[in-house]
């Protein structure tokens, strides 16, 4: 499910308002049951914004860890799909930072190799799947704000003011980083292209 997609509810099902209540309450079934919903949507982000698989399965239990600890917190109860992304996304970016530092002072692991089969259909051509490889090898050089804007917009095509507001950055401060990743990555695909 995209992040833009509504979600279609069974009328059987409870709503996501009356989940989070009763998860509230201390229910386990409704925190089960929004986990069931919207983890999907959670590990497929999760993945898109590291790029990797085993990484990707980390975030998406931290980010339900954090979300089932702070559920009191969430002010409007049937907010959650969005509030769910924010926290994928804060905590991406503390992970990509993470990677980043120890990759710099020669204590991070070797990158599994990237499975584009993921991150794209099956019946894409050859050259979808070399572009795409390309570009999460470059993002792998990007700073982590930079990266989480740029994936963001291009790949789940938030907005600028959704960017903004999943990244708790100002308006002005994601136009920015948005323009900035753009044109280091189209710099970077055009040296690819070359190289080829």
């Amino acid at each position: 499910m995209g992040p833009r997609e509504a979600r279609i509810q069974r009328p059987s099902e409870p709503s996501d308002a009356a989940l989070v209540v009763a998860a509230r309450e201390g229910a386990s079934w409704a925190s089960e049951a929004l986990f069931r919903r919207y983890a999907p949507m959670v590990l497929g982000l999760s993945l898109r914004l590291l790029g990797r698989d085993d990484e990707a399965e980390d975030l998406a239990q931290e980010a339900f860890l954090q979300a089932f600890k702070a559920l009191a917190r969430l002010q409007e109860a049937d907010a959650i799909a969005g509030w769910l992304r924010a926290i994928v996304v804060r905590t991406a970016h503390k992970m990509i930072r993470r990677r980043i530092l120890l990759r710099r002072l020669g204590l991070g692991r070797q990158a599994a190799p990237l499975d584009v089969e993921q991150l794209v259909s099956s019946n894409a051509p050859p050259d979808v799947h070399a572009e795409l490889r390309a570009v999460y090898t470059i993002l792998e050089e990007l700073p982590a704000p930079l990266r989480i804007a740029l994936v963001l917009r291009r790949v789940e095509g938030c907005t600028n003011e959704e960017i903004a507001e999943q990244t708790d950055a100002s308006l002005s401060t994601v136009k920015r980083r948005v323009i900035e990743a753009d044109a280091r990555l189209e710099v970077a695909l055009a040296q690819s292209r070359r190289a080829r």
